[in-house]
């Protein structure tokens, strides 16, 4: 059973379709690998007697005929996500004792009622998914598996760190300004922000609501389709959600394109490589991977093309204007009334308000909230914020310039390897410059993924981050799934795991 662990979610699946292993010999596998890999802190809850009973419903399901290749697989949450049989906090002191009534529509879709995954538990987060490191979770940090002294990236750095340290074959995770794809590069894993409004918010707890979308963060490019075609459809209660039918993106992924052979299977995909994307202060042994992996697409059959987003470096403050002003807005219902923690002493109700959010909400949150309360006050509101907003469209139409002449955006996820932990404690500025090429695509609403694209300095892992237009995540997933063909890096895993 040693070999469980380093199956993929397709793996498994095709595993369990022939009778190879049965949903409650791996979870009960991986629970033993859980416990034994505390010290990353990627879960914030484990509920052994729920996984096993849903390992056993699923074994029940498949014995009566029923053929999902999802079904009994293993998977995990981010903290993000509410869930009816688990608690949750978001990473947050607010919301320690938390119980939903009711499992996010995500959640649902790939559980029992749905694709009939197994869930392990709920993953470590940044506070309420604000932070590029996973150290602002009120509950501890979480640790790279690739190097335990350093950041997985985050805010879904549970999920990626728990997926690379071999602990589950899959996770959930949210991106709002590059949360899925920046901790898959620092962890080494695949993960994929799709066309905001592919999959429904319903049940995740909000952050920046134009924003916020869910994904997932697997081994492989396959194993994020097969994950992102259970996840995705419209969702009628959210009022963001996409009017559009489920996609088979893992059926997508895998028809040929036109003129493509199989040495080429890439024949006729232009690639454009913004220069913004490609400066001076890039880190060399990222720049060297990631044109490594650019080289071996164009051995695919693809071709690179020189393009040019020249307001990429005006994503970074139009996205900490944006994003904190919906943030403040979204968590003023944390009171210590409505929802949330509730301060034990206090002299009246003005007090009780600051004493309860004061104690509840962790710096990082803090920040935020008052940076977006600023924007958003009279006599600023159009000075800043409108502006950004302006600037916002902006920045989505030097995308579409580019699509014109290319299928797909590439280049790094981040100008760095991850950092140590606590390094960039005392400047949370740094950490808001690292997300410069990584925010673009979300504040235009694009599909963006990261996949493994070798190692930089001491090892660590590197990503290549492939943009799409609108509704185009097939043609990612595809190129994605081309060059994992031709390459091990997204099967490597760290020492000692």
């Amino acid at each position: 059973m040693s070999v469980l662990h380093d199956l993929g979610v397709a793996e498994l699946g095709r595993l369990l379709a022939g009778g190879g292993a049965s949903s409650a010999e791996i979870t009960k596998h991986l629970l033993a690998r859980i416990a034994a890999h505390q010290h990353l802190g990627a879960f914030l809850c484990v509920d052994e007697g729920l996984a096993m009973r849903a390992a056993h419903a699923a074994d029940a399901r498949r014995a009566h005929g029923e053929a999902s290749a999802l079904l009994g697989v293993p998977i995990a949450h981010k903290d993000i996500f509410v869930t009816r049989d688990l608690p949750t906090s978001a990473g947050s002191r607010m919301l320690a004792s938390y119980r939903s009534p009711f499992d996010a529509t995500v959640v649902a879709r790939l559980g029992a009622d749905g694709a009939g995954m197994v869930t392990l538990g709920k993953l470590n987060c940044d506070e309420f998914a604000m932070g590029s490191s996973n150290e602002n979770s009120a509950f501890g940090p979480v640790h790279n598996p690739w190097d335990t002294t350093r950041v997985p990236g985050g805010s879904s750095g549970g999920s990626a760190a728990a997926v690379a340290a071999r602990l589950l074959p899959a996770a959930t995770g949210t991106d709002t300004g590059g949360s899925i794809r920046q901790p898959a590069c620092f962890s080494g894993v695949t993960g994929i922000k799709p066309t905001y409004g592919t999959c429904s918010r319903w049940g995740m707890v909000a952050f920046a609501s134009s924003l916020d979308q869910a994904g997932p963060i697997a081994r492989s490019a396959e194993d994020c389709a097969l994950l992102l075609g259970a996840m995705s459809g419209f969702d009628e209660r959210d009022s963001t959600s996409a009017p559009r039918e489920a996609q088979d993106f893992h059926a997508q992924m895998l028809t040929a394109r036109s003129g493509a052979s199989v040495s080429r299977p890439l024949a006729g995909l232009r690639i454009g490589l913004p220069r913004e994307f490609f400066p001076k202060a890039l880190a060399g042994d990222v720049e060297n991977a990631v044109r490594a992996a650019l080289a071996e697409l164009e051995k695919l059959g693809a071709t690179l093309l020189e393009v040019s987003l020249p307001r990429t470096e005006l994503a970074i403050p139009v996205y900490y204007i944006i994003a904190p002003a919906e943030a403040s807005s979204n968590l003023s219902r944390f009171d210590g009334v409505r929802y949330g923690r509730r301060a034990s002493r206090y002299a009246d109700l003005l007090d009780m308000y600051m004493k309860s959010r004061s104690e509840g909400f962790g710096l990082e949150v803090k920040r935020r909230i008052m940076i977006g309360t600023y924007v958003l006050s009279h006599g600023y509101y159009d000075a800043y914020y409108l502006q950004a907003q302006k600037l916002r469209r902006m920045i989505a139409e030097d995308f579409q310039r580019c699509f014109g002449s290319c299928d797909v955006i590439a280049g790094p996820v981040a100008p760095t390897v991850a950092w140590r932990i606590g390094e960039q404690g005392d400047d949370p500025v740094k950490a808001y410059l690292a997300d410069v090429f990584t925010l673009p695509a979300s504040l235009a609403g694009l599909p963006g993924m990261s996949v493994p694209a070798g190692f930089g300095d001491r090892g660590m892992p590197v990503g290549l981050q492939l943009i799409g237009n609108y509704w185009q995540e097939s043609v990612l997933l595809h190129a994605a799934h081309a060059l994992q063909q031709a390459t091990d890096w997204h099967r490597r895993a760290p020492a000692g795991v």
